[in-house]
């Protein structure tokens, strides 16, 4: 894949084999060969280095070329701080949607049909979330120290269940239903449903004029 520029505010990528142009939020082929076609989204964590070190301590690290992180320094740190939420859409963006402002934070989570955006700074103040997405239970865990997020089918042993956390940092969880307790990753550790996963969804983080051009009928997360 390589950059080939951006429709609607959203950067396009084209494929080395075909020559194909895939938008990055949709991952649909908008022109070439392949038109028409969507690529997998693949599961992944969005994490602190610290984090993941502690989940995976045997880590391999991609080390980049010489010289790349010196050339792009201050792009590295507006990836890392975020645009303030006053800045306006891109231009070209084709479709607005005013109910949060262009650069707001948001994780995105589909599921069937239905999406949802989970604004950061609401999930910061939740960190466990009860919902229902698309007429399924799922939850939503927020960790505020390393801003990991994950979210799963709220569903074991044929059970619907819902969580509580048990520790500021949303690091452990135990479920009504049971009193077992869980991880934040969907793990049961004790209790009645020791040994049980839950079913893992796949989490976007996007900003808010990014994901609704691409989910018109989003609905958003608000905190009671």
């Amino acid at each position: 894949m390589e950059n080939a520029g951006v429709v609607g505010g959203n950067e396009v990528f084209k494929d080395t084999e075909t020559g194909s142009r895939w938008q990055q939020s949709s991952l649909e082929a908008i022109s070439g060969p392949l038109q028409g076609a969507h690529l997998e989204l693949y599961p992944f964590l969005l994490t602190s280095w610290e984090e993941w070190r502690r989940l995976h301590p045997n880590t391999l690290v991609l080390k980049p070329l010489p010289g790349y992180a010196e050339r792009i320094p201050a792009k590295n740190a507006q990836l890392r701080a975020g645009f303030p939420t006053t800045k306006a859409a891109p231009d070209d963006v084709v479709r607005r949607d005013d109910r949060l402002k262009a650069y707001t934070k948001i994780i995105g989570l589909t599921v069937g049909d239905a999406s949802r955006a989970f604004p950061l700074d609401a999930l910061d103040r939740s960190r466990v979330v009860n919902e229902d997405i698309g007429g399924t239970p799922i939850l939503v865990v927020h960790q505020p120290k390393s801003d990991t997020t994950t979210a799963f089918v709220a569903r074991a042993d044929g059970k619907r269940l819902t969580f509580a956390e048990t520790n500021p940092s949303a690091t452990m969880l135990v479920d009504r239903e049971t009193q077992s307790r869980w991880n934040a990753y969907g793990e049961c550790t004790s209790g009645k449903l020791k040994g049980a996963r839950l079913e893992m969804l796949i989490m976007e983080p996007e900003y808010w004029f990014a994901w609704s051009e691409f989910h018109p009928q989003t609905t958003i997360f608000t905190t009671p």
